[in-house]
């Protein structure tokens, strides 16, 4: 299988996905509380976040079912039936209204949300499992490339049809492009891997946790998970909030998020995906980490000096967009490596997790601490746990024995 198919694939999947979080954590808080909805329900658009920080509770009962023996994998009959009972109830939500079904259209969306988290592992498996070491930088840069596309869609285009054409026409307008973006996978043929090594070795592996944590890749490798994202987690939850302090307006603040901020993400992705293909991911690993030190350093800066023009508030949004998206790149691209072709499913979806956990305890934890002692408490902490991290980093490497294999065997992308 070419890689340029794998690649288109993974974009659609992805972008899919995370259109459909788009819609969720961006657009239907705004939509509920445009029909005087109580903060009460719409603060429980947060627990639509569960599903994807406890998915690796069911990824090893997934993932048994992913696999058959030989190397067959049943990753596209899984996604293709996810997306469509995913596809299916966002029908169903059309038929609602916001304003005199709030409750039911939040229990809907909670329901796509567990499906879509469920989908997640068997698109990771395909993920890791298609894409050979030298190709997982443009795999990462896919990945998150997808992510930053479909909030844009699902968070941004989506909340536009709603104020153009209803909710009725903008959810199902949504759904026939949806539809669009998963042709690639029901147009991509799935071969069975050959075996190759102690990971695509044909005994009766049974993916679990248990085989997870017995690794030490996997062990080490979320040591690094958690030691690599508080510092970014905490200056996400906090930018939006200080930039509105500062003056900014609404109208400015969305344009700038979603179409400067997410161009220069997506050019961060983009470099970063090039470098890991140069010199592989973990060892970019200190370099970004570093590279995000000095924008939180910079905002912290901004953050003790009053009266900063608007234009280097804007340049310091654009850096920490183009940090973020190089970031999550080198982060997803090593997180492949970690993972065992043997569970791939099970290994990434433990990483995905613990990034989600740790999302939400240093999101929140950022934003008491700022809420209490001011911005630059906050964004003191985001710098101090990447450099932190910076210092710790090369040693928590040297644990991680990664095998990258000069070869694929058939069925995987080079």
């Amino acid at each position: 299988m070419g890689a340029a198919r794998v690649l288109l694939t993974v974009a659609g999947i992805y972008t899919t996905q995370s259109a459909i979080g788009g819609m969720s954590f961006q657009a239907l808080p705004a939509v509920l509380r445009s029909h005087g909805a109580g903060l009460e329900l719409v603060g429980l658009v947060s627990l639509f976040m569960l599903p994807w920080a406890l998915k690796f509770l069911w990824a090893p009962a997934v993932e048994r079912f992913r696999q058959r023996p030989g190397g067959v994998r049943r990753s596209r009959p899984i996604i293709l039936a996810g997306q469509g009972v995913a596809f299916g109830l966002l029908v169903l939500l059309a038929a609602l209204s916001p304003r005199e079904a709030p409750l039911a259209l939040f229990l809907l969306l909670a329901a796509v949300a567990v499906v879509v988290a469920t989908v997640d592992i068997a698109c990771d498996g395909f993920t890791v499992e298609r894409l050979a070491p030298a190709t997982r930088g443009w795999g990462g840069a896919v990945q998150v490339g997808g992510g930053y596309a479909g909030m844009m869609l699902g968070g941004g285009l989506f909340l536009v049809l709603v104020d153009r054409a209803g909710w009725t026409l903008a959810v199902c307008a949504m759904v026939g492009l949806l539809v669009l973006l998963t042709l690639p996978v029901l147009l991509t043929p799935e071969p069975p891997l050959a075996s190759l090594g102690e990971d695509r070795s044909e005994n009766r592996h049974r993916p679990s946790l248990a085989a997870a944590f017995a690794r030490p890749d996997v062990r080490w490798g979320l040591v690094v998970v958690l030691v690599f994202q508080p510092g970014l987690r905490i200056v996400q939850g906090l930018m939006a909030p200080f930039l509105i302090d500062r003056g900014f307006d609404l109208a400015l603040l969305g344009m700038l998020h979603g179409v400067a901020g997410t161009a220069a993400s997506l050019l961060g992705a983009l470099l970063a995906g090039l470098a890991a293909r140069r010199w592989g991911a973990d060892a970019l690993l200190g370099p970004a980490v570093l590279a995000e030190a000095a924008v939180f350093l910079a905002l912290l800066a901004a953050a003790l000096v009053p009266g900063l023009p608007v234009a280097a508030l804007v340049g310091l949004l654009l850096a920490l967009a183009a940090v973020t998206g190089a970031a999550f790149v080198v982060l997803y691209t090593a997180m492949m490596g970690w993972a065992s072709l043997r569970q791939a499913g099970v290994d990434f979806t433990l990483f995905q997790c613990a990034d989600a956990m740790v999302a939400a305890l240093a999101g929140y934890g950022g934003a008491l601490l700022a809420g209490t002692l001011g911005y630059k408490a906050g964004f003191g902490l985001a710098a101090g746990a990447a450099l932190a991290a910076a210092a710790l980093l090369p040693a928590l490497r040297a644990r991680i024995g990664t095998v990258q294999p000069d070869a694929a065997p058939p069925g995987v992308a080079v």
